[in-house]
């Protein structure tokens, strides 16, 4: 069992293998469709210009994504009523979707991992090999568990996109999750389901 601490290096990405199981503490972000087209088409292709928020936007989420983690997420956020942002639900969404974008923003960011579910394509895969980051897959259907691990709710970017595909900057603690995607080239989802399933299930039973 690994604990690893966010900001986290390039060497301690190029040590972690398929199949380790990790915890993750410190600050994240999530970051689905919208966040990545929108970092894509605005910051890394430049198909469209910049307009209202995007520049102050994207200079307060880069320090946040260098070395960082994007996690594949759509929160259930009580609390937004009166900016008390608390976090219900925060189960992984399927990642595939940004298969076609992902290892463009990992490298721009210099980030360092990805968590959602499903795993990714060679495109990705690739992306982990030269950036380097790792693919951590976590477990679906524990929206509510992972939620415990979301100690707070730092600053939330681009709300105008929806509570769902927002930027949402959290602080965790012992976030389980397994790396299934590694720097080395090597990647678990042929038989990533099964192997996951009984690994968090372990770590939720501790």
């Amino acid at each position: 069992m690994r604990e690893i601490t966010i900001p986290i290096s390039a060497e301690t990405i190029r040590d972690l293998h398929v199949g380790e199981a990790v915890r993750l503490t410190g600050v994240m972000m999530t970051g689905r469709d919208t966040v990545h087209k929108w970092m894509i088409e605005t910051f890394i292709r430049k198909t469209r210009q910049p307009e209202g928020d995007d520049l102050k936007v994207y200079e307060a989420i880069r320090p946040i994504l260098q070395d960082g983690i994007i996690y594949h997420c759509g929160p259930v956020v009580a609390g937004l009523e009166n900016k008390a942002y608390r976090f219900t639900a925060a189960g992984p969404t399927t990642s595939i979707r940004e298969e076609p974008y992902q290892a463009e923003v990992m490298s721009h960011f210099n980030s360092r991992g990805v968590i959602g579910k499903g795993g990714m394509g060679p495109k990705t895969l690739a992306g982990c090999r030269e950036a380097p980051f790792v693919y951590l897959h976590a477990i679906g259907g524990a929206a509510s568990y992972i939620a415990q691990s979301v100690k707070r709710v730092l600053e939330v970017y681009k709300l105008d996109f929806g509570v769902p595909e927002a930027m949402w900057v959290i602080e965790v603690k012992d976030f389980p999750a397994v790396v299934t995607m590694d720097a080395h080239g090597q990647s678990l989802h042929a038989v990533v389901s099964e192997q996951s399933k009984k690994v968090l299930e372990k770590l939720i039973q501790d």
